[in-house]
């Protein structure tokens, strides 16, 4: 690798150890801004974007009449924070130009950034960190996001360094992306995680703001490619828990990916990162809907796992660790 490549740049909004649920063994994962998806039950809106914002926790601002600092740190003359009826700080987004200045300024981390820049050798640097464990476990780095191929010079270039290092590497796509980015990426990935949120394209579009069609493709191209696949389903009640999908989701599973789905994981929709949309000034899309009962939800969770089961497709119910 040129050591140039690790100074490419990209943001992330968190770099967390000692994970066990995306990927085996005790893992960092690294969460990149950017996703072509827009789902409507997204939990982490602050990954959208491919860009630094600012959340603004309102419970926690100390006020203007106490504090100000945002206010008088914002170099914009027509400046886009705003002193709401309680004297706290508010954002107009569409004058903003992300400087973060007032999040810099904030004493009190009312002000937050969602995405922070950095090379890929101080990502790589962290990652290095915990390499004990990974080697004790079997573990490695998890590249998640967002959607870490929409920064995919990036995504690589820490890729790279680590396969160089013999850490094991994971993946966490979306994959509606150009196959030429897979060519550019895929070898230095060990292991693919990746979602069929609907098999029917115009639902999937619904759902998501993007057909399935290049989604799809890609998840083929991956299995061809003979690259491990753990798929991931996100159960959400009438939406796409029918029998038809499902059965639609195991003869895709088992009529063309083959042996390489390690694992076909399904996940509980949880109504999670509301205040994260609150910090940004967006509307929750499912805020009005209402999941059924814990126990009415395991059992058709269960009973879609046995379902997939009977396609000899290793179905479990949850992100189980391998």
């Amino acid at each position: 690798m040129e050591q140039g490549d690790l100074q490419t740049r990209g943001y992330i909004t968190n770099i967390q150890r000692f994970t066990v649920h995306d990927g085996p063994g005790i893992r960092t994962e690294v969460f990149l801004k950017g996703c072509p998806l827009r789902c409507i039950w997204c939990s982490n809106p602050e990954s959208i974007r491919p860009y630094p914002e600012v959340g603004v926790y309102k419970a926690r601002c100390i006020g203007v009449k106490k504090c100000g600092f945002c206010l008088a740190s914002c170099p914009e003359e027509d400046s886009p924070l705003m002193v709401t009826e309680d004297l706290a700080t508010a954002i107009d987004r569409d004058k903003c130009k992300r400087c973060l200045a007032c999040a810099d300024a904030c004493p009190a981390s009312a002000l937050v950034v969602w995405g922070r820049c950095y090379t890929a050798g101080e990502v790589v640097q962290e990652i290095l960190a915990d390499v004990e464990f990974y080697e004790e476990s079997g573990g490695g780095v998890t590249l998640s996001g967002g959607d870490p191929l929409v920064q995919w010079q990036f995504s690589r270039a820490v890729l790279q360094e680590c396969r160089r290092r013999g850490i094991h590497t994971c993946l966490e796509t979306e994959l509606h992306v150009e196959q030429s980015i897979l060519d550019q990426v895929y070898p230095y990935v060990d292991l693919v995680i990746t979602d069929i949120k609907h098999m029917n394209p115009d639902k999937h579009r619904e759902y998501t703001g993007v057909g399935n069609e290049i989604i799809l493709q890609n998840i083929v191209e991956t299995a061809n490619r003979k690259i491990p696949l753990i798929i991931r389903i996100p159960v959400i009640f009438g939406h796409n828990d029918s029998e038809e999908n499902i059965r639609a989701t195991a003869d895709f599973i088992a009529g063309r990916l083959g042996s390489t789905v390690v694992q076909v994981q399904l996940l509980p929709y949880r109504q999670l990162g509301l205040e994260k949309y609150e910090t940004l000034g967006l509307a929750y899309p499912m805020s009005g809907y209402r999941p059924p009962e814990r126990s009415i939800w395991e059992k058709r969770i269960h009973d879609l796992v046995e379902l997939l089961n009977t396609y000899s497709i290793p179905a479990v119910a949850g992100s189980s660790s391998l």
